[in-house]
């Protein structure tokens, strides 16, 4: 499988055999979009303002930490946010599920408990985002719904659409599945309200930076130490996320010498795969750290991060909200 991903960010031949199954899935994706548009599909309407963050390319492009800016921005503006999820790598065995700072992320999936303990407003998961969301509210005080990874849930009506773009990887070779990363082809940006640049690899008009914390320790999180201190030390980094090497490269840029040990998005991490035979601090990212922390040891560390958004998006975003017209 990492063959064809690797293919998808390189002038690799496999496109060109795979550009009919390409073709098929963007007639699939047509129809599908044109039937809920013409209401031969039905599509749920709430009466609450539905924001929807999502991407338009598989892997991570760092929708996380922009729900969870959203809902402090949102908070600050007084709204009360509820947030949906599809809880992408839970094994519940029924939904919907509400999500607490304590969840498991087995049932769950780890990106929900994240922004559940980040953001502390309810969230509930589920395969159905319609599903979710009237569970959402009929239990919660809520008066505004962010659904994480929902663009293409087109059940779920929405008021706002926000895409995120990792700025490295862009769109790869800009083909549809399976021949290249595309869920749905680039013109669909077209019809968003607002584009988000992870990274300022690409000038954009809203661009987001994720800065790194303290280090928190995995056995004892009442521990934590500056990045620095871990200067000119050799170190495991680890990263099961969507693109690990932005994980690295933060490293590396404050002077960690780094032997880094990429995994698949949302890998479900077992013990054996931190035992490195030897006594290196370990470090990951918080979305690992919430999989790992019942194997923790004192050398496992993980690095929560922060993002900040240029462009003044959460006056846009507010503006765009009071144009809406009632709902309910």
């Amino acid at each position: 499988m990492n063959w064809l991903i690797n293919s998808w960010y390189q002038k690799h031949p496999i496109r060109w055999c795979l550009w009919p199954l390409s073709a098929l899935y963007c007639a699939i994706i047509l129809f599908r979009r044109t039937c809920y548009r013409l209401g031969l599909f039905k599509q749920q309407s709430f009466n609450v303002p539905v924001i929807i963050v999502g991407n338009i390319s598989v892997g991570g492009t760092g929708k996380t930490p922009l729900v969870i800016w959203l809902t402090k921005q949102l908070k600050q503006a007084g709204f009360r946010p509820g947030i949906v999820s599809r809880g992408y790598g839970g094994k519940a065995d029924h939904y919907p599920l509400v999500v607490t700072p304590q969840s498991d992320p087995r049932l769950v999936g780890d990106e929900p408990v994240i922004i559940s303990r980040q953001s502390a407003c309810p969230l509930v998961v589920s395969p159905n985002r319609v599903d979710a969301a009237r569970q959402l509210l009929e239990q919660f005080d809520c008066n505004i719904i962010i659904a994480d990874d929902g663009l293409q849930h087109y059940a779920l009506a929405r008021d706002i659409e926000i895409v995120v773009v990792d700025s490295q990887r862009l769109f790869g070779n800009q083909y549809c599945l399976p021949s290249g990363p595309l869920r749905e082809p680039l013109s669909r940006l077209k019809q968003v309200d607002f584009i988000i640049h992870n990274g300022t690899e690409t000038p954009a008009d809203f661009t987001m930076n994720l800065s790194q914390g303290s280090a928190i320790n995995l056995a004892h999180p009442n521990i934590q130490k500056e990045l620095n201190t871990f200067q000119n030390q050799t170190v495991h980094a680890l990263a099961g996320i969507g693109n690990p090497d932005r994980f690295f490269k933060q490293l590396s840029e404050q002077g960690l010498t780094v032997q880094t040990h990429p995994f698949s998005d949302h890998h479900p991490f077992q013990a054996k795969d931190l035992d490195f035979n030897d006594d290196l601090e370990i470090l990951m990212t918080e979305k690992d750290a919430v999989k790992c922390q019942p194997f923790a040891k004192e050398n496992m560390w993980y690095i929560p991060i922060e993002a900040t958004i240029s462009g003044k998006l959460e006056k846009h975003l507010l503006n765009k909200l009071a144009e809406l017209p009632p709902h309910g």
